[in-house]
């Protein structure tokens, strides 16, 4: 199999999801579980847990990444883009290096796809493949009906993403500009946080948009051409 997903969506893996473009603020040891099972060397059955917009997606996809890297053959499944679908989507995911489930809270409570992870679940312990679940709620918490799900995916470790203060949240966003190879003052990033909600996605989505206007324009990110840029849109 290839080293990245062939899944019917034709999904792909977002080249900026990197262990290294996240910040990991009070999440550091769940970064460098993720970090060792990717590569085969840690937990082989990791589930992640966190609100939307925590980044559950982008550890997801980062450790695929690496382990691609290490040759390990990798698939990820987001969730939910393929309850479209069926259940089969798990067919032979056993037979990849490290599987990565995401949004898998959407699917509980409906019993072909409960059972469909169950049985993966009971492959890959077969196999010796590394799984990883991310999902918003606690297996006991996110209304699987089938118990012997919910003990099966307690059985490995669970790490709870710690939301980031507003400290933390600024700190991220410089850092994830650096990352991009982006000069972003301080001074413009608490402007950032002032103007728009306190949130990752949307702070890193107006980041992308800076990014590409600062190429155009070859300015820096000042507050008037932050201003001047964002003000274009509205």
């Amino acid at each position: 199999m290839n080293s990245h997903p062939q899944l019917p969506l034709g999904l792909a893996l977002r080249d900026g999801a990197r262990f290294n473009s996240y910040f990991p603020g009070q999440n550091l040891e769940t970064v460098h579980g993720l970090q060792q099972s990717a590569t085969g060397s840690g937990e082989a059955l990791v589930y992640v847990v966190g609100a939307a917009g925590m980044g559950k997606t982008h550890l997801l996809q980062a450790a695929c990444h690496d382990a691609a890297q290490c040759g390990r053959t990798t698939g990820y499944l987001p969730l939910q883009d393929l309850l479209a679908f069926n259940a089969t989507v798990f067919d032979d995911l056993e037979q990849l290096d490290l599987i990565c489930i995401d949004d898998v809270s959407v699917m509980a409570g409906q019993d072909d796809w409960e059972r469909g992870l169950f049985d993966l679940f009971n492959r890959v312990r077969q196999s010796g493949s590394t799984l990883l679940i991310a999902g918003e709620k606690r297996a006991d918490r996110a209304g699987f009906r089938l118990p012997d799900l919910v003990s099966r995916l307690g059985w490995g470790v669970t790490y709870v993403l710690k939301p980031l203060d507003d400290e933390a949240v600024s700190a991220a966003l410089v850092y994830r500009a650096r990352a991009r190879g982006l000069q972003l003052p301080e001074e413009t990033a608490q402007y950032l946080l002032r103007r728009f909600p306190r949130d990752l996605p949307t702070l890193f989505a107006l980041l992308d948009t800076l990014d590409t206007a600062s190429l155009i324009e070859q300015r820096r990110l000042t507050i008037p051409f932050v201003k001047s840029v964002l003000d274009s849109r509205d």
